[in-house]
């Protein structure tokens, strides 16, 4: 098969969709696949996905009309979410898990060392720099990003997620990958699902939703290929991501900036991805 750009989630929500929902049901079916395999092999229940599917849909529901008055809020949601009124003042009642959006500390200090040129060499590859004093260093790299935090303790982080190495006899510290993956830290590899999945589903509902092209969601798609060649595009593609990300990185900075000396209100956040997949066809 030729290679084709695809773009699956802009278009316009027919009748035939709505009134069947057959589509969607395999859509659906689709979606929560990925996730029935990933409870499954974590040992979460299948009760434990339903309460938290329950929450989410009270929210969203909650979230449809945010300037409605707050009389008549219960039996609105109970309508359209289908569940019982009792079960949206439970859930409506309930503490909110309030969970911060910004990256950790050390994910944005991976990123200023791979990004920026200042901490690399002729080559544009980031150095293996001495743990303390004057730039470049780690040091310097980690007051760069925050001076509340001692650099003793980033490092004492990424070494814990398994991030960097630190060579004891030039007390020198090194990237092991290039790409940021806390192996060391189970909740942050789930947090880090959680935010890239979800603000990738969320874009893609967006354009289904809105029929407007809201946010950029795309992907190349290609079968009739060997495991010898799927094997030949990785290293492709993540040469083409690390030059995105680098670029991306000082432009964004750059905006943050001109922002601030603007005096603009600073209220908006962009994730901006890549990613492959494959499977036998």
């Amino acid at each position: 098969m030729i290679p084709s750009p695809t773009n699956t989630t802009t278009g316009t929500i027919n009748t035939n969709f709505n009134r069947s929902g057959a589509l969607l049901n395999v859509t659906l079916e689709r979606l929560f696949r990925p996730l029935a395999r990933i409870c499954l092999a974590i040992g979460v229940t299948f009760s434990s996905i339903e309460e938290s599917l329950k929450r989410t849909f009270v929210q969203e529901a909650a979230a449809l009309e945010p300037d409605a008055p707050a009389y008549g809020t219960i039996s609105r949601i109970s309508t359209v979410t289908g569940l019982h009124r009792r079960e949206v003042t439970r859930l409506t009642n309930a503490e909110k898990a309030v969970r911060s959006t910004k990256p950790p500390l050390a994910s944005k200090l991976f990123t200023r060392w791979v990004s920026d040129p200042a901490f690399h060499d002729h080559s544009g590859v980031p150095l293996t720099l001495k743990r303390q004093g004057s730039a470049p260093s780690f040091e310097t790299l980690a007051q760069s990003i925050t001076r509340d935090v001692h650099p003793r303790r980033m490092l004492d982080e990424l070494l814990r997620l398994g991030v960097v190495t630190l060579d004891g006899n030039n007390d020198c510290v090194s990237l092991i990958t290039g790409n940021y993956i806390p192996s060391g830290d189970s909740s942050q590899m789930y947090t880090l699902m959680g935010d890239n999945v979800g603000d990738h589903l969320s874009a893609a509902v967006d354009n289904v939703l809105h029929d407007n092209h809201r946010h950029l969601e795309m992907a190349v798609f290609a079968d009739e290929l060997s495991v010898e060649s799927v094997n030949a595009l990785r290293p492709l593609v993540t040469a083409h991501w690390k030059a995105l990300r680098n670029d991306m990185v000082r432009q964004i900075e750059a905006l943050i900036e001109a922002d601030r000396l603007a005096g603009r209100t600073q209220d908006q956040r962009v994730r901006i991805g890549m990613y492959t997949y494959s499977e036998k066809a």
